[in-house]
Parts: C-alpha cells; sequence; structure tokens
C-alpha cells in the first residue's frame, strides 16, 4: 500500500506540532495548562487522526482520537474564565 505525498505531510506535520508541545513542556518552556501548549497538541493530534482514518488504523485511530479529545478539552479549559492567560504563551 503506498502512502501519498499529502497524507506523508499531514502525518509529519502533525508529528511536528505535538512534539512542540511536548518538547516545550519538558524544557519548561510552556505550561501543559497554557493554551499554546493545547492548541498545538489538539492540532497536532487531529492531523495524526486524520492521517490514520486513510487508510485505516484502528489502533492509531483510537489513541489520536482520544489524544484529540483530550487536548480540545483541556484548550477549554484554558481558554475559559478560570485561565490565567499572562502567565504562558
Amino acid at each position: 500500500m503506498q502512502i501519498s505525498l499529502t497524507q506523508q505531510i499531514i502525518s509529519f506535520l502533525g508529528a511536528v506540532l505535538v512534539l512542540v508541545g511536548y518538547v516545550g513542556h519538558q524544557m519548561k518552556r510552556l505550561d501543559a495548562r497554557g493554551v499554546f501548549y493545547n492548541l498545538v497538541n489538539a492540532a497536532g493530534a487531529a492531523l495524526l487522526l486524520y492521517a490514520a482514518l486513510r487508510p485505516f488504523q484502528i489502533g492509531f485511530a483510537i489513541m489520536e482520537g482520544t489524544w484529540t479529545l483530550v487536548s480540545l478539552a483541556a484548550l477549554g479549559r484554558a481558554l475559559g474564565p478560570d485561565s490565567n492567560p499572562p502567565s504562558q504563551l
């Protein structure tokens, strides 16, 4: 089975976004409760979910679907009225 260049680019961008959040957090540059961290996690996971659906890969799709939903929930909390916007990106 051959994967198209478009699919490769989408999965590459998804992985880069997730890794930006992960490395930023590990290097203590990003707060895991911050907007930017959760935004890059949600966007990266959503791109990887799309890549997992074509061709369909059940394990990868479940993992990335869950990652996307959890990241979106955390992003919602980060953007909510109880958040502290000035603290982190």
